[in-house]
């Protein structure tokens, strides 16, 4: 089990935070350590808040952890500075769903971890 140490050390979770090239200005989420180009120079860069639905699926039978959630769905979203997120939409119901729909990034609950109950949280995406 990590510690929560561990994931509040993650910038790609709790602040969407991607790496550009320095190289070919290729970004990439989560953050890599060696570039398509071959590069390892990076710098941090915010992904933005908003974006649009390029694809998404309902799941209706879940793994263990997420079995009280369905129906719930998941949505490849490019953010308005071209990162690709893959992310859990939140606050709707899945026939309100649509390719090309505006949405935001917002911080939330993912999951409670082990027997201790340690909240894990991160982004999700919600319809604007």
């Amino acid at each position: 089990m990590p510690s929560p140490r561990y994931h509040r050390e993650m910038p790609q979770r709790y602040r969407l935070e991607a790496a550009k090239c320095s190289g070919c200005g290729r970004v990439a989420f989560p953050p890599r350590m060696v570039c398509n180009c071959g590069s390892r120079d990076f710098k941090g860069e915010k992904v933005s808040d908003y974006g649009k639905i390029l694809t998404f699926t309902t799941i209706r039978v879940a793994p263990k952890d997420f079995e009280t959630e369905v129906p719930y769905s998941v949505a490849i979203v490019e953010s308005d500075n071209g990162v690709r997120v893959t992310t859990q939409v939140v606050d709707c119901k899945p026939n309100e769903l649509e390719i090309g729909k505006k949405v935001k990034f917002v911080f939330r609950k993912l999951y409670t971890e082990g027997h201790t109950g340690i909240i894990c949280y991160g982004y999700k995406a919600i319809l604007i």
